[in-house]
């Protein structure tokens, strides 16, 4: 049996992650998991503020974390949408790697400002995403945008702007 293995993405609001993700899961056929459509069928009441989403993604990645790893061990490979844009959300992902024999894959997105912000006007503006980002969230989110170094031990591929 193949390896399985955790496909991760690093990139600020709407630099590309979650088409990458859909690509990974058709191309691959892997399962994905979303971050964002748990989170807006979870909690979507509960979510107005950085720090509602903050608690409310601890909230998920307690639950997701353990059923990742037995995906994983069950040889099933997984993109993981959820962002890992934080040391602390990469560590979450470690940890969740550390249970398994699974290989990964850290997608991390090089994408300029003023793209994401183009998309995310054109992504609010079509009103298919579970949640429109305002450009001020963009800012704040992004003051808290940390890329990952060699020494937390992922094998990283870069995305820079694509289409």
């Amino acid at each position: 049996m193949p390896k399985a293995v955790l496909h991760m993405l690093c990139g600020k609001i709407a630099s590309g992650k979650s088409t990458l993700a859909a690509k990974l899961t058709a191309e691959h056929g892997t399962i994905m998991i979303a971050e964002d459509e748990w989170l807006a069928a979870l909690f979507g009441d509960q979510m107005k503020t950085g720090a509602d989403f903050v608690r409310c993604s601890k909230a998920l990645r307690q639950v997701t974390g353990p059923h990742v790893a037995e995906l994983l061990t069950a040889g099933t490979s997984v993109v993981l949408d959820f962002q890992a844009n934080t040391v602390e959300a990469r560590q979450w992902m470690r940890g969740i790697l550390d249970r398994t024999d699974a290989s990964h894959q850290l997608h991390v997105f090089d994408t300029p400002d003023e793209v994401c912000l183009d998309r995310l006007r054109k992504r609010n503006a079509g009103g298919e995403h579970e949640f429109a980002a305002t450009e001020a969230q963009f800012h704040q989110f992004s003051k808290h945008f940390v890329l990952p170094t060699p020494d937390e031990g992922f094998t990283i591929v870069r995305h820079g702007v694509e289409g």
